[in-house]
């Protein structure tokens, strides 16, 4: 890992999406073991899968990991409590603002 260069990895894994009353989700899962850190972006290819009400639907893909420089994994991690605090900064309220 470079302190300004972002390196490539291809690697072979398994999707899972439920759209069950049970469990509504969906996982990628790398077969090689592959582990992702903060600041790497991850891109699955293959058309996107859409499972129908009730269905699992288990499909295995090629991805490519794109993994974060030096810097850029620790701003990620230095900046990261800011963006989770601002999904917090909610409240309900009838009131409508106009």
């Amino acid at each position: 890992m470079g302190l300004f260069t972002r390196e490539v990895e291809q690697v072979p894994c398994t999707v899972e999406v439920s759209h069950r009353f049970e469990s509504l989700h969906a996982h990628v899962r790398f077969d090689n073991g592959a582990v992702v850190h903060p600041g790497d972006e991850v891109l699955v290819h293959g058309a996107p899968i859409m499972a129908a009400y009730g269905e699992v639907i288990v499909e295995e893909r090629a991805a490519t990991i794109t993994r974060a420089s030096l810097i850029e994994r620790l701003w990620t991690r230095a900046t990261g409590d800011f963006g989770f605090m601002e999904l917090c900064e909610f409240s309900f309220s009838e009131e409508i603002k106009l």
